[in-house]
């Protein structure tokens, strides 16, 4: 798997548990996993422009 295929994986995965946190707002299970989605977004994101070392 290639490095940005890996980075929009993180991200997309990370909308997705974002979204299933949201739509279970009020509760702290909610609110657990929209931070944990969130955190793998900007991971993701950073990953992207992270530099590579090829050998």
């Amino acid at each position: 798997m290639q490095r940005t295929s890996t980075s929009k994986a993180v991200v997309g995965l990370g909308t997705a548990v974002t979204a299933l946190g949201a739509a279970l707002k009020g509760s702290r299970l909610g609110a657990g996993l929209v931070g944990f989605g969130l955190a793998h977004i900007m991971l993701g994101t950073l990953d992207r422009f992270r530099p590579s070392v090829r050998h």
